[in-house]
């Protein structure tokens, strides 16, 4: 992540907007967290202050969380404070990560007062403290005193101090006279930031790219002229950020689609690995960043428990299937029990009781070697050959029952994954408690309370986009959208995809009065396909394609799973063509 203290400039550059205007509301929706509502004379916005050791951050945002039924302490010591004040400056203090919020309030006195809201976004010592006019702390989101911290205490009644500067030169203050050791067993990006201060890893391998054409680059092989263009750079970089001269801009993994930094430059570093995507503004960027990264850890938790309950099945079931196949394996050796029972029974004039073997010429295999046969001495020579006999027939009945059983654990085990897939690639709380029901549905879980149905009575609804040449394709986001679609959305002349031999969605081409489909909404299906299916991240996916009428679901099959027959296949490289949207299929 890229919140350093330039993206931070670019922040508070953006947040004058709300100078002059007043704090409406004061909400806390996380223990680390406060929503400040602010009024303008001609605009409303929401500022997000976090103090969050994984995700601290301060920005606008068009989000909304739900507020505890009582507000905490700190929310309502706020609201005591600042509440209708009215916002007189933002400021970045120094060129740090901290954010000061002024505001002017009257007292319980009638006195106006002016309070300081400032926000240090500094990982794990990140913090949301209220400070008096004369610099008192009146108290903050996280209590710091010296048990956490021997170099600086935050609480309530002490004296507020800044963090202690760091042992680097600022970047907007980085001149011709600054030095930047190259001379040092490192890279040359982490050279940069042990003497440029206020810069992430990610500016600091551009600083680099951008001299370079690469990042992999040793402090060591920096010659005299290199330095001499990387101190340029940085200067320069340090003029654009004195100039508000911003581009926020968004990156996301090529491969995966998964979001991975975000800046307040330009970025060029990545490549071809990555897209770069320019956003209108700094907020923007970092609301969308947050958001969709707070989202995947609450879809992460809240899967956690419907995971962790498939991955046990698919362990048990695994285990069923091994044993099973090693009951067949050992049926293999079935028709030597029956060998060795007849050859018993041809010569059981020759046994006696108390025998622990006898060697016997086996008449299946003339001129072979005798067989020796073991014998239990404890039985008689009848009931020695009968006990081959149950060996026998044992092993024939066992044969049966394991296919069988192997057949159905096969499906179980087929089933668990594709489920297990669904769960951890889930989007919305939605499409987690379909997964619920569907398991519920099956026994592999209890029912659920009727209130709790009740809630997830609105059911997420099967992704839809657009082709470019105008076809409308849907892709189920579970088991139960897949069935839906396939089974009776889909009329029969429709096309169907999915990955071969590999979990996945299904995905449908509506064809309407046009059944002449283009190779290229073929292509575009078959991508949608790849995408989501497990094979996601992989260069080249097979996938099966054929008309509706094709596909069957077998009498009593699960949720999602089907049979097909004379399709086609393609390969393709898994990926998105729009952007997908609910609908309501």
């Amino acid at each position: 992540m890229a919140l350093d203290a330039v993206a931070v400039s670019a922040l508070v550059d953006e947040l004058q907007c709300l100078v002059g205007g007043r704090v409406d509301k004061v909400h806390q929706p996380e223990r680390d967290e406060i929503a400040v509502y602010v009024r303008t004379y001609d605009s409303s916005y929401r500022l997000v202050l976090s103090a969050s050791s994984a995700n601290p951050r301060a920005h606008l945002t068009e989000h909304t969380k739900k507020n505890p039924a009582t507000a905490p302490l700190f929310c309502m010591l706020l609201r005591k404070h600042i509440g209708s004040g009215k916002i007189t400056a933002v400021e970045q203090v120094g060129f740090e990560r901290i954010i000061k919020i002024s505001v002017e309030s009257y007292n319980e006195l009638g006195d106006l007062t002016v309070k300081y809201l400032i926000t240090e976004i500094m990982g794990r010592y990140s913090n949301v403290i209220l400070v008096s006019e004369d610099g008192t702390v009146i108290d903050s989101v996280k209590h710091v005193d010296g048990t956490v911290s021997s170099v600086r205490e935050i609480l309530p009644g002490g004296v507020y101090a800044p963090p202690p500067p760091q042992n680097k030169v600022p970047l907007t203050e980085f001149g011709a006279d600054d030095t930047i050791p190259f001379d040092r067993p490192v890279k040359a990006d982490k050279a940069i930031l042990s003497s440029v201060a206020g810069i992430s890893p990610l500016t600091a391998r551009e600083i680099v790219y951008s001299v370079f054409g690469t990042t992999d680059v040793n402090a060591a092989d920096v010659n005299t002229n290199k330095a001499a263009e990387l101190k340029l750079a940085v200067m320069k970089l340090g003029e654009r950020v004195r100039n508000k001269d911003f581009s926020p801009c968004i990156i996301t993994d090529n491969a995966t689609g998964k979001l991975m930094e975000f800046s307040a430059v330009d970025i060029r570093q990545y490549e071809r690995l990555a897209s770069v995507q320019s956003a209108g503004s700094m907020n923007e960027v970092v609301d969308d960043f947050y958001y969709r990264r707070d989202m995947h850890d609450r879809m992460r938790q809240k899967s956690a428990g419907i995971v962790k309950l498939l991955n046990n099945n698919i362990e048990r079931v695994s285990k069923k299937l091994s044993i099973l196949e090693r009951t067949v394996k050992d049926a293999e050796n079935r028709e030597e029990y029956k060998i060795k029972g007849d050859l018993l029974t041809a010569n059981i004039y020759r046994m006696q009781e108390g025998m622990k073997e006898i060697e016997a010429d086996n008449f299946y295999e003339p001129g072979s070697a005798p067989m020796k046969i073991a014998l239990d001495p404890s039985l008689s020579p009848s009931m020695n050959a009968q006990r081959y006999y149950k060996k026998y027939n044992k092993a024939k009945t066992a044969l049966v029952e394991a296919a069988k059983q192997i057949e159905a654990a096969r499906a179980d085990l087929d089933y668990l994954e594709s489920t297990l897939y669904v769960a951890e690639n889930a989007e919305t709380i939605e499409d987690i408690d379909a997964v619920k029901d569907e398991m519920a549905s099956l026994g592999y879980i209890s029912r659920r309370s009727k209130q709790t149905r009740r809630k997830a009575k609105e059911k997420s609804k099967p992704m839809h986009f657009v082709s470019s040449d105008g076809f409308d394709i849907y892709v189920g986001r579970n088991n139960t959208q897949n069935d839906y679609l396939t089974l009776k959305f889909a009329n029969t002349s429709d096309l169907w995809f999915h990955t071969k031999d590999i979990h996945g969605s299904h995905a449908v081409i509506k064809l309407g009065l046009d059944k002449d489909v283009p190779k290229n909404t073929i292509l575009e299906a078959a991508r949608l396909a790849a995408y989501y299916s497990q094979a996601r991240e992989s260069a080249q996916v097979p996938v099966d394609y054929t008309v509706i009428k094709n596909v069957k679901k077998p009498n009593g099959a699960k949720p999602g799973m089907v049979i097909y027959e004379g399709y086609n296949t393609v390969y393709v490289k898994p990926g998105l063509i729009t952007d997908g949207e609910e609908h309501d299929a």
